[in-house]
């Protein structure tokens, strides 16, 4: 029975670029995949694509195709990702550049565009999770991208591309799609599509299921995690998979690495509802296959809703924030009084807020008061935060603990204040229809 490899690149937009180069070079690849994308992310992108039309893709998209683009056009290896974000076809173009500079002529790079509904969740005036309506949102909203599945990744691989960008992806669809047309898999097949899922799951976060984020020293140890290296999946015809890594890379993968991911952001394993299937995770089984090396079975599927979530997101408010250092005998004390004193000139001054937080960080910033202490900190980082409807409003915040420097307690020091829009997301359904999914081919 025929086995694919396939290397996860990265787990969010900022991972490291070093992992994924090792899995080109060492982990005898047949893809390399790049999730990159979280919930406010593309709203940001939509963001800075209103600011420059040829933007709106990952910042670092360029530093990764660089890096990456001449081992896997040495090594045949493809490369699927959803740096697109809100641009898609302005990151092929921009991958098309690279290419060329780089002297890689032939190369195929497909934008997978249609996740892009914000004109149909307008008109539909959907409702959102968190109680409002998108029309209730007004000229606020940024942006509505629906999660598109693994068929479109399909057809841009079957058209011979060696780059697939797409933007709002699912995350495992990213890997089903490659599945997808690796096996020729039915798009109604739903235990090889929920089986494909999970394959997904388990490799979309990349160092997460090789130690990365689970490691407690003396309770779950992971070595050299200085030198993490990211997964592979390999996949047999039939879904079922071994996880491993590329040899001689840091981190581990084993049976709890496997687990914990396997049940990371799971609501109800029963029912994981993906844009292909109804994904069911219930009989999952892992198994040791030798070290570092995780054998996977058991997923299963349900036909899919025909309904997409879409990430709608919006401008929410701005959030206003100053800090300050205080350190030495008596510093939990000085800087109680700092924050009763920036509390009190925030009233004084008649501050709008919607939301104020004051923490020492080190003592009550995490679960508050309650927080255990064992003996008084040597040092503390006060933090006051607040939310308002205006900049203006967010921007005193930070002024009135930069004055703790000559009009607080004493000694403090390293003050930091800023002021920023908040962009919030909220969900909802759309039908599929209501994407026009749409693969360009450029050619380097």
């Amino acid at each position: 029975m025929r086995t694919i490899r396939i290397g996860a690149g990265a787990g969010y937009s900022g991972d490291r670029i070093e992992p994924a180069v090792e899995l080109a070079e060492k982990g005898e690849l047949d893809y390399l995949v790049f999730e990159c994308l979280a919930e406010r992310t593309i709203a940001l992108a939509q963001q800075a694509r209103m600011k420059d039309p040829a933007g709106g893709f990952d910042p670092l998209l360029a530093a990764r195709m660089q890096a990456v683009l001449p081992i896997c056009k040495a090594k045949n290896i493809r490369v699927v990702t959803n740096m697109g974000a809100a641009n898609p076809l302005g990151a092929a173009e921009a991958t098309r550049t690279i290419a060329r500079k780089l002297g890689l002529t032939g190369l195929k790079i497909a934008a997978v565009t249609g996740d892009d509904v914000l004109a149909e969740a307008k008109q539909a005036n959907l409702a959102l999770d968190n109680g409002d309506t998108v029309k209730g949102l007004g000229n606020r909203i940024v942006s509505a991208n629906a999660y598109i599945g693994a068929r479109a990744i399909a057809d841009a691989l079957a058209a011979g591309a060696d780059v697939v960008i797409t933007g709002r992806a699912a995350d495992p669809a990213l890997f089903l799609g490659c599945l997808v047309h690796e096996f020729g898999w039915a798009m109604d097949d739903w235990d090889r599509l929920g089986q494909g899922t999970v394959v997904g799951h388990l490799l979309e976060c990349a160092g997460q299921i090789t130690g990365g984020y689970f490691a407690d020293p003396g309770v779950k140890d992971v070595p050299d995690l200085a030198r993490l290296g990211f997964p592979i999946g390999e996949v047999r015809e039939d879904g079922n998979l071994v996880v491993t890594k590329a040899a001689g890379s840091g981190g581990c993968v084993t049976l709890a690495t496997v687990k914990e991911q396997l049940l990371y952001e799971i609501h109800d394993p029963a029912q994981y509802f993906q844009p292909d299937v109804v994904a069911d995770f219930s009989q999952v089984r892992v198994e040791e296959a030798g070290p570092d090396r995780v054998h996977v079975m058991g997923g299963r599927g349900k036909p899919k809703t025909g309904l997409l979530k879409t990430s709608i997101g919006y401008v929410d408010s701005y959030v206003g924030e100053g800090q300050i250092s205080y350190a030495g005998p008596g510093a939990v004390a000085r800087g109680r009084l700092a924050l009763e004193i920036v509390r009190e000139r925030l009233a004084l001054t008649g501050v709008q807020t919607s939301e104020l937080r004051f923490d020492l960080i080190g003592v009550n910033a995490l679960h508050g008061d309650v927080t255990p202490q064992a003996g008084e900190p040597y040092e503390v980082r006060v933090r006051v935060v607040g939310r308002t409807e205006t900049l203006a409003e967010a921007v005193k915040i930070g002024n009135e603990v930069e004055t703790l420097y000559t009009n607080g307690p004493a000694g403090g020091g390293g003050a930091w204040k800023s002021a920023r829009e908040v962009v919030a997301v909220a969900s909802c359904l759309v039908p599929e229809s209501a994407t026009q999914m749409h693969v360009a081919v450029l050619e380097a």
